[in-house]
């Protein structure tokens, strides 16, 4: 059952729909159960730039029903570098907006909710409580935080991603006793308050690291494989090396407590 959105009554594929993902659902991980659980799912993605224009794309190809794309920001002729999904000609208009024109063409059947303003603390948690998974695709500290706050008080799984420089990574959340949160994370591994705007980011880099998020959702939809819970994937750009570091939940985490 998923939770958060009562589309708990999944409907079975159609003709159309078991053509166009029959790739998925030639796997027995995915199968036509898997497929079905993808396409009764509500995924919100906050943050529309290098990260969430390269997940964006994979959540709604593989069928994900529902995408609700949250970004108060226009797009600037220095997002083009590496946001894929804008064009020239969009500069100076809505991220959010572009963003859901980019998936109408790509996968119609795909329903999006357009989100383009900051939202407040409130709005965010109840936003996130109407979905069943959420991306933290921003580069922003407290944002980060006030994601993980509100998706812990809803149990809601999150998926996180930064990219700067040559440097990328990836860790999961899904709030199961035991487990740790993002504030866990954070304080182990002493995050800063980075953006490539100050420290550059080479362009394929957010593709790898958004691609990675997208199939950690995936993953976590379905209930497949091993997420990176309590684990940190780190990538390295110039050297090509991946590597892993496990993370517990802190005994005096304000937010979950351990």
């Amino acid at each position: 059952m998923l939770r958060g959105t009562g589309l708990t009554k999944m409907q079975e594929l159609n003709d159309a729909q078991a053509l166009r993902y029959c790739r998925h659902i030639l796997l027995p991980q995915v199968d036509y159960e898997g497929q079905e659980k993808l396409l009764a799912s509500k995924v919100l993605v906050i943050g529309l730039g290098g990260l969430g224009s390269a997940c964006v794309p994979y959540l709604a190809s593989a069928g994900i029903g529902t995408l609700t794309l949250v970004d108060f920001d226009t797009i600037e002729v220095t997002n083009l570098q590496r946001q894929v999904i804008y064009a020239e000609n969009e500069v100076g208009q809505s991220k959010a907006h572009c963003a859901a024109r980019f998936v109408a063409q790509q996968n119609s059947a795909c329903h999006v909710d357009v989100i383009a303003e900051k939202l407040t603390e409130e709005q965010l948690t109840h936003c996130i409580a109407e979905h069943d998974l959420v991306l933290d695709c921003t580069d922003n500290l407290a944002t980060r935080q006030a994601i993980n706050h509100a998706c812990y008080k809803s149990r809601t799984p999150l998926v996180s991603g930064a990219a700067i420089r040559f440097e990328g990574q990836v860790t999961s959340f899904t709030y199961t006793p035991g487990t740790p949160c993002y504030q866990c994370f954070s304080d182990r591994f002493s995050e800063q308050n980075l953006s490539c705007v100050e420290s550059g980011v080479i362009a394929p880099l957010v593709g790898i690291i958004g691609s990675y998020q997208a199939l950690e959702a995936i993953k976590i939809l379905i209930g497949i494989g091993r997420p990176y819970v309590g684990r940190l994937l780190m990538f390295d750009g110039l050297s090509g090396d991946c590597r892993e570091f496990s993370y517990p939940a802190q005994q005096q985490c304000p937010v979950c407590n351990g």
